[in-house]
């Protein structure tokens, strides 16, 4: 089932297009990479997905329903949303308990099924023990991991991530793509990640939308299904 779909996609935040001509589609239960250079535009990319820019030219279609006819859930964790700051005030689970949130009212009180989704989420996340912590007392790789379990919580069927994974050892990362891996395959979610680390985490995802320099300005995007066949062996 086709989630978003971009079509001859024209953006700028200026006179010049910064994306130019960017076609693309994301399907339910794909585990999608986004990467480019330096200044490629890969947020703004993320943001036109969702809606949250409008194109100069061209169309972004998102769905809005899942694969089950329900409304379809989005969760999206910005860059640097997990630079808290050692001042803020919230502990770890009142924080993922926040995404439960997003499903009703902000006065309800959350029930025995909204606990477990939250406590799910830490654990799926390595940060259950760490629960009755401040936010501000955790590492960045600790803090990005409750950002994100926090939107696990709200139980998204799309996951769209940007350098999620900032923050992170080599170890951490490899968990990290892992996790997301087994969100598709088992839980049936689709996620869509801007990354710098291509090299590290190409053999996870089932396409990768590369963004290089178009011949008329901007950036263009080559999408390629089936990962591993269009890499080739290494030297």
């Amino acid at each position: 089932m086709r989630l978003v779909t971009l079509e001859n996609v024209v953006f700028g935040y200026a006179d010049e297009p910064t994306l130019n001509g960017i076609s693309l589609e994301i399907n339910s239960g794909e585990f999608v990479g986004i990467v480019g250079p330096n200044g490629a535009s890969k947020s703004t990319l993320l943001k036109l997905m969702l809606g949250l820019l409008k194109p100069w030219q061209g169309k972004v279609a998102i769905s809005k329903t899942n694969q089950d006819g329900k409304r379809l859930r989005i969760g999206y964790v910005p860059q640097q949303i997990s630079s808290f700051n050692v001042g803020f005030p919230s502990t770890v689970i009142e924080l993922v308990r926040s995404g439960r949130y997003m499903r009703g009212s902000w006065f309800r009180k959350l029930t025995k099924y909204d606990e477990q989704k939250v406590e799910n989420a830490l654990h799926m996340v390595g940060m259950w023990e760490h629960r009755n912590k401040k936010i501000g007392e955790l590492s960045g790789g600790q803090k990005q991991k409750i950002v994100i379990a926090r939107m696990l919580a709200s139980d998204p069927d799309l996951l769209v991530l940007d350098e999620p994974t900032t923050g992170m050892d080599y170890e951490s990362r490899k968990g990290f793509y892992e996790f997301m891996a087994h969100q598709v395959r088992e839980h049936h979610r689709t996620v869509v990640m801007v990354t710098h680390e291509q090299a590290e985490v190409q053999t996870y995802f089932d396409k990768l939308i590369m963004l290089e320099e178009g011949e008329h300005g901007g950036w263009k995007c080559l999408t390629l299904n089936s990962c591993d066949g269009h890499f080739g062996p290494e030297d």
